[in-house]
């Protein structure tokens, strides 16, 4: 399996161990190569939008309160 190294900064890498103790995730490879899967799967499905050419997902949090995500 190929390896990588990435450089990260403290508050990046306090992200990835929070999200390894707040989902199912047993590694910070396993929240990146999640990350990365769901990245890419949104890159497929999600039609461009008119002239733009952005991808936009609406998302409705807990609260109700909606919110556009801009795919890069």
């Amino acid at each position: 399996m190929p390896r990588l190294t990435v450089d990260v900064d403290k508050t990046f890498d306090d992200n990835l161990s929070s999200l390894v103790n707040s989902t199912s995730a047993t590694s910070k490879a396993e929240v990146i190569r999640n990350a990365v899967a769901v990245y890419s799967y949104l890159k497929d499905s999600v039609p461009k939008s008119g002239s733009s050419g952005a991808q936009v997902i609406e998302v409705n949090d807990a609260n109700g309160t909606k919110s556009n995500l801009l795919i890069p």
